[in-house]
């Protein structure tokens, strides 16, 4: 009578099996549900900031963004647009502060159409002036204080939120440069990520009236104005920076032009930096009106003077010499009036004039030796300017006209002014943008205001999300072939134990 209770107690025991084995499968399945929701991806949630580049010549209006849970990580950051401010820079309305803000506004409409209107009050908006406004605060410091109010209240007026416009420092346009391209180039990231060293690429940028040279360098900088240190992802930087104010293209060309005026009497100027056949009106009072070249003012000068275009490249090498000063050096070494310089170290990136100009010369692209450079130049130049006017198109004619100088003034500062002789003019590459993003110092002044660089790498999970989940999926499975196994060893069925056919 016993054998009924053994069968029932057996039913009773393969139920409870059962049971536990269907609830084992539904907590490691909800396990692995609630592993890949947690874990899973957010939506996109994307930040913008807004930057205006104003220039000696003209203001840049640039738009960026990021996915807002990776604003800590490197080159996640993207330009999707940019907007040229019509007219010159905002240092030209010294005559009239209140149109500098005018100027802005067709720009701020165009960034209302690009940033969400849900986004434009969590937006900021910032603007640093260059170089056009350090030269405006030295001769008209309320002047150039009332330009600045000016265009913060256009910005502050605008739907975004309004961060600051202020003169930025040669430094600061240099140091922002030197992160801007590092940053999109990666190269931060690299420098932890690769077993070998990658190194950081040095900036070379020129505006109209100053440029700047910045690179890392191993050696002692003697100049402490010139010396920055940089922490930055958790590694140590130690970085030269120069920024030479009135050593931009514009304010070279004023020098060059004055230095010339002080040897002539009469009103016309034969000038080798100017095409043949190319012809240009200068009135002396305001070419001495800049503070570069205002200790050169004579009042021998005529109050205007025609300046006609002889286009010999070397007579236009000669007379931009000139206006570097290498006669002297404090320093164990210097570029040049008296400006200490270590000796260039890796790979640098020209952007700004430096790229606009070898662009337009077609030597932008690919590998080219100095003398290519030399050789392109002094053709250029000797072009008659009813043939450059020709294979030119619709290049303003401001521009276009002083290619030649241009030219000849890019070869001068790097070969004579830093030393870029033809064995490591190969280490120079003419960047316009970067992955889409321009080359400048707008992204790195951004990135440094928002706090997005930070001095120690970011803290993250040991686990990407993927390894995350499929380990957890690894070891449900492992779990469950244990619990199936032991299951077995214990309870076998009856067609596997001892005796049954």
């Amino acid at each position: 009578m016993e054998e009924p209770k053994v069968a029932k107690q057996k039913t009773w025991n393969r139920k409870v099996l059962f049971i536990l084995g269907a609830l084992f499968t539904l907590g490691i399945v909800a396990l692995i549900v609630v592993a890949v929701v947690q874990n899973r991806p957010l939506p996109k949630n994307i930040k913008y900031g807004i930057v205006l580049d104003a220039g000696s010549s003209h203001t840049n209006l640039y738009i960026y963004q990021w996915p807002a849970e990776k604003e800590n990580d490197t080159g996640v950051v993207e330009q999707v647009a940019e907007c040229k401010v019509e007219g010159n820079g905002i240092s030209s309305y010294y005559l009239k502060p209140v149109d500098a803000g005018r100027s802005l506004q067709r720009c701020i409409n165009r960034a209302q159409n690009v940033v969400p209107a849900s986004q434009q009050k969590e937006t900021p908006v910032y603007l640093g002036a260059t170089a056009g406004m350090r030269l405006l605060r030295l001769i008209h410091p309320d002047v150039a204080n009332e330009v600045l109010t000016s265009v913060g209240n256009t910005l502050r007026s605008s739907p975004f939120d309004f961060q600051g416009a202020r003169i930025i420092t040669g430094q600061e346009e240099g140091a922002y440069g030197w992160i801007t391209i590092n940053y999109l180039l990666g190269n931060f990231i690299q420098e932890l990520s690769s077993s070998k060293q990658v190194g950081t690429s040095g900036a070379l940028d020129l505006g109209g009236a100053s440029t700047q040279i910045t690179f890392e360098s191993d050696e002692n900088i003697e100049s402490e104005e010139n010396t920055l240190h940089f922490r930055l992802y958790g590694k140590s930087y130690n970085v030269y920076t120069h920024s030479f104010l009135c050593y931009g293209k514009d304010q070279a060309l004023r020098l060059q032009l004055a230095n010339t005026i002080m040897n002539i009497q009469n009103v016309s100027l034969l000038d080798p930096c100017f095409n043949t056949g190319y012809t240009r009106n200068l009135n002396t009072s305001e070419l001495y009106s800049s503070p570069c070249v205002s200790d050169r003012s004579t009042t021998a000068a005529p109050p205007s003077i025609r300046i006609e275009g002889t286009g010999n490249y070397n007579l236009c090498k000669q007379k931009v010499q000139e206006i570097f000063n290498s006669s002297h050096c404090s320093y164990s070494r210097c570029s040049f009036n008296g400006i200490f310089q270590p000796v260039l170290q890796g790979e640098f990136g020209a952007f700004s004039a430096f790229y606009f100009v070898m662009d337009f010369l077609k030597l932008s692209k690919g590998e080219v030796s100095l003398d290519t450079v030399k050789e392109t130049v002094e053709r250029h130049c000797a072009k008659p300017w009813s043939e450059v006017k020709r294979e030119s198109g619709k290049v303003k004619e401001k521009y276009l006209s002083e290619y030649c100088f241009s030219g000849v003034y890019i070869l001068t500062l790097l070969e004579l002014g830093y030393g870029f002789n033809s064995s490591i003019w190969k280490h120079i590459t003419f960047l316009g943008k970067i992955h889409g993003s321009d080359a400048g110092w707008t992204l790195g002044y951004m990135l440094n205001l928002t706090n997005m660089i930070p001095s120690e790498l970011p803290l993250s999970p040991p686990l990407s999300h993927g390894g995350y989940v499929g380990l957890m999926v690894f070891f449900s499975v492992f779990l469950l072939f244990i619990l199936l196994t032991c299951w077995l060893c214990f309870r076998k069925p009856k067609c596997l134990q001892k005796g049954i056919i």
